[in-house]
């Protein structure tokens, strides 16, 4: 019997191990190089190793660790109103943001942030089934997928869940006991299932009619990956609350949570707290992570990057369908097990991974070059092409 290793066993044994990378490429520790079609799950949006950020870091680490948030930095007030100024599309939108670890920590703050507004007895959050919040126990529950609730019941309570896309199951599930609603624009691991169009202005309509706080996660979606700043942008819409994180920090786990104002307001000193959030290393990340965005207009670059991407996928043979925003898409599989073509694309040296069962999930660098773009769609089509009927490995 093989001895367990040193990591608790929360992942699958890895496949491959990284050591090192470049841009929109990654090399094993074979010394084999990969084109990164993931980004760390949307995180390296500005692709491995981009010399803004590791200069910022080493300066910083050179500077200032850490302060304890009882005290000031430099740094964290001036990366909150950059944040203010982008999800008012370039306007600042007179918010406010707490900063943590994390999406899953973000969230958590939208949650206790709802509660405090709403008061005792209006504190339930209603979300979307399909949908991912995090896997914290609350976050866990906001999730709308409850296969993923069972192992570790009973679960907080105070969460509901609707049918994605459904105004009329989202009005009835809107009782006083309601504080907010919680809905991704994208739902990325629910299979990367966009808002119907028209459904988050339906959803702001209702939350204004009830009183309801709209929370908009955009952990997955946010800082230019659908080819918006947000993904919300696309509807017109004014969240009352929006959370962040992977692509802040371009791999330095950093997150945050903006509010408006009079949202942000409820807290008072002690209602919320994190030891790392908004620390000068993470901060540092954060502020070269979106000057740089902002430089390269990383959503206009997601825009036209992920429509060449896609139009080259949906051309290919077995392919059914390819969706979503920008840089973040589904490829739909005709007949194939998305597992196995995953396992044969990393053969192959491409990064991707199985978002459902039938579904590839993209979502490369934001700075991915249209050579790299045609390169992808190449390889993807070599290995959908050796694949047997009903996606197995014959080798």
């Amino acid at each position: 019997m093989t001895a367990p290793g040193p990591l608790m066993p929360t992942y699958p044994p890895p496949p491959v191990t990284f050591v090192r990378g470049e841009g929109t490429h990654l090399y094993d520790d074979r010394g084999r190089r990969y084109l990164d079609l993931l980004s760390g799950l949307a995180v390296t949006s500005l692709g491995h190793a981009h010399p803004a950020v590791a200069e910022a870091l080493a300066a910083q680490a050179r500077t200032l660790l850490h302060v304890s948030n009882l005290f000031g930095n430099e740094l964290a007030p001036e990366v909150a109103r950059t944040l203010d100024r982008l999800v008012g599309d370039g306007v600042p939108a007179g918010g406010q943001v707490f900063f943590c670890n994390s999406g899953a920590e973000a969230n958590e703050c939208a949650i206790k942030l709802a509660r405090r507004f709403g008061g005792r007895g209006r504190h339930v959050v209603v979300s979307a089934y399909g949908s991912f919040h995090g896997r914290t126990l609350a976050t866990l529950h906001a999730t709308g997928q409850p296969a993923k609730h069972e192992p570790f019941q009973p679960l907080p309570e105070g969460f509901r869940h609707v049918a994605w896309n459904d105004l009329d199951a989202l009005a009835a599930a809107l009782d006083p006991s309601v504080a907010a609603v919680l809905l991704e624009p994208v739902q990325g691991e629910g299979g990367v299932v966009p808002a119907a169009p028209g459904y988050l202005a339906g959803v702001r309509e209702l939350c204004d009619e009830r009183g309801v706080l709209l929370i908009v996660d955009e952990v997955q979606t946010g800082l230019g990956r659908t080819g918006r700043w947000f993904g919300f942008q696309h509807d017109g819409v004014r969240p009352d609350v929006v959370t962040m994180a992977k692509a802040l920090g371009n791999g330095v786990p950093v997150g945050a949570c903006w509010a408006r104002a009079e949202v942000a307001g409820v807290f008072r000193p002690g209602d919320h707290a994190t030891t790392f959030g908004g620390q000068p290393l993470a901060m540092a990340a954060a502020r070269a992570v979106l000057a740089t965005m902002e430089a390269e207009d990383v959503p206009g670059r997601a825009a036209k990057a992920g429509a060449r991407l896609a139009d080259g996928l949906a051309r290919l043979p077995r392919v059914a369908e390819v969706r979503g925003r920008g840089l973040l898409l589904a490829v739909e599989l005709d007949g194939l097990d998305a597992h196995a073509v995953v396992a044969a694309l990393l053969e192959a040296g491409v990064v991707a991974n199985a978002v459902t069962p039938t579904a590839l999930r993209l979502a490369p660098p934001l700075l991915i070059t249209d050579d790299e773009i045609d390169a992808a769609v190449a390889a993807i089509g070599e290995v959908l092409a050796a694949m047997p009927a009903g996606g197995g490995d014959d080798r």
